[in-house]
């Protein structure tokens, strides 16, 4: 089974390969070849793959192709932990030092202790393999990177191969160990079967990016916001639900914090309250403070970056205020329309009330009552109402 690893590693892309392999396994498969090409990723999804690859029940061969592929970052520690590394021409592996999820270095004091860790993860790989740990040590700590053929010389790959039929050729007859027992390769003739990936693979890999699943996450408050501020509008709480599922969905693929998440519905919370409760936009003020607190402390061991998550606060922030304020408005006003619409307006008597009569008021004829006789041609202020029957007084 051949699993094409491209792009960077993020959850969407470990459940994808780590899929792979179980499947090869099920399927009684002879090996499985990870042809792999990756500027590096999160780590979480890394290990993931490790892990997979260290506990498979098969052979696993990662083969960084085609030329002018590399394994950087962390696909340096998928390719050590492969029960056969290979690589084609023109390629390169290395550049290993740990950065943040944005690309910006980690604080010193921070980046002894990653540093440190991958180092004896990596190491504690590279000697189960019987690789070159000192090398991959250096890759980690100095970034240092090297083509396939000086890869080979210094016992970090095995082999250097121009295409998988000339890797199959070379692989042949190769020993290696499983945790079943030593195992011989025989590959020469083998029928490779590629594991695509579905519609769910697709999209995973897209949403699983943090970036867009914290938009999407806005996206969908924003619009059940407005929905709840704005019964009927139907269009923003069918965006927002869709928005939202789709969150949902990406979130069980990445490291979500709930205390973030749990701050920011307390924004929406307070952004509702602000509509009923007149507290001259303290509880604006509070939406805002959790909304940006629970956007930082959303996603564990990722980030998301800082040039969109600060546009998006002010954007979808604002959105809320500004939505507040007019509902607000709205709720305040006063009536227009229906009994309540007509209280305090002014009406022209059409027939004398003594006590009961008949006035004309809102462009429409009403019965109406008064303690107080009043003459047709006067105008009376009204004042109440007993079921469709105005109560009016003589207006002065």
């Amino acid at each position: 089974m051949v699993i094409e690893l491209e792009g960077a590693i993020n959850p969407g892309i470990a459940q994808f390969v780590t899929r792979g392999i179980k499947q090869a396994e099920t399927s009684k498969h002879t090996m499985v070849i990870i042809r792999l090409d990756t500027p590096g990723g999160l780590d979480p999804s890394m290990r993931s793959i490790v892990k997979a690859i260290l506990n498979a029940q098969l052979p696993v061969v990662v083969y960084v192709a085609p030329r002018g592929a590399r394994a950087a970052s962390a696909g340096v520690m998928i390719t050590i932990a492969a029960h056969v590394a290979a690589m084609a021409p023109q390629t390169n592996i290395g550049a290993a030092h740990p950065v943040t999820a944005g690309g910006k270095e980690i604080s010193k004091t921070m980046s002894e202790k990653v540093v440190n860790d991958m180092v004896a993860y990596a190491r504690g790989i590279a000697k189960e393999r019987g690789r070159n740990a000192d090398w991959v040590e250096r890759a980690i700590r100095e970034s240092v990177s090297i083509t396939g053929d000086v890869a080979v010389k210094n016992n970090v790959v095995d082999v250097v191969a121009r295409d998988i039929d000339e890797l199959l050729v070379l692989l042949d007859g190769r020993e290696i160990v499983l945790d079943k027992g030593k195992v011989t390769l025989g590959t020469k003739g083998l029928k490779l079967v590629y594991f695509t990936p579905g519609w769910r693979d697709r999209v995973l890999n897209t949403i699983s990016n943090p970036n867009i699943a914290y938009i999407l996450m806005m996206i969908g408050l924003a619009g059940i916001y407005f929905e709840l501020a704005h019964p009927g509008a139907i269009l923003p709480g069918v965006i927002g639900a869709i928005s939202l599922i789709l969150a949902f969905f990406s979130f069980q693929t990445l490291p979500v914090n709930y205390a973030g998440l749990l701050l920011i519905a307390l924004a929406i919370i307070f952004f509702i309250a602000e509509i009923k409760v007149q507290s001259y936009g303290l509880l604006s003020v509070a939406g805002l403070i959790s909304l940006i607190l629970g956007s930082v402390m959303l996603f564990e061991n990722v980030r998301v970056s800082l040039k969109l998550m600060m546009p998006t606060i002010v954007l979808i922030g604002g959105f809320f205020v500004a939505i507040a304020f007019l509902a607000f408005r709205a709720y305040r006003r006063t009536p227009k329309g229906g009994m309540e619409g007509l209280l305090g307006e002014i009406g022209v008597v059409e027939e004398r009330i003594d006590p009961v009569g008949l006035i004309f008021a809102h462009g429409e004829h009403w019965k109406a009552t008064s303690e107080e006789v009043a003459e047709e041609g006067e105008k009376v202020r009204i004042i109440g109402s007993r079921g469709l029957e105005l109560i009016v007084k003589k207006e002065k």
